[in-house]
Formats: C-alpha cells, structure tokens, sequence
C-alpha cells in the first residue's frame, strides 16, 4: 500500500507549517518530507502549504492546513 507523501518547503516551514509538519509526522500513514526549496516562491509566501501528492494543500492555519491535507487525501481516490 502506497502511502501519501507529504512536502514541505524549509522557508514555509519558518513561516509557521512547521506545526502542522509535526502534527502529520505523528501518522504513520503518511511519508512526510522537508527540502531546502519547493520551487513554489509565489505560494511560499502567500500562505502555509504543503505538497500532497505533489498537489499545492493550503491553509491559513497550522490547523486548517492540517484539516486541508486530510480533507485531500479522502477525496483523492488513488488512496
């Protein structure tokens, strides 16, 4: 079984997702991974994010962002 990976930007990361990071790690049923840049400049500093599956997740809260990975994992019918 293929587990869904989740990315985060080290800059997002200091920006305040680092929370929502900690939060998703503690699922075993998720890969969670950080790198130094996502490439993704313009959403980096517009709002918290994450790559899920290597689609853009945002929220404006640690916990929106959180709700907002899982909420796309359900509806995301590979898993």
């Amino acid at each position: 079984m293929f587990k869904p990976i989740i990315e985060f930007c080290l800059s997002n990361l200091s920006s305040g997702s680092q929370a929502a990071k900690e939060i998703l790690e503690s699922d075993e049923n998720l890969d969670v991974l950080d790198y130094g840049c996502l490439g993704l400049c313009g959403q980096c500093g517009e709002s918290l994010f994450a790559l899920v599956n290597g689609e853009v997740v945002t929220g404006e809260t640690t916990e929106e962002l959180v709700k907002n990975v899982y909420t796309f994992i359900e509806e995301d019918p590979f898993f």
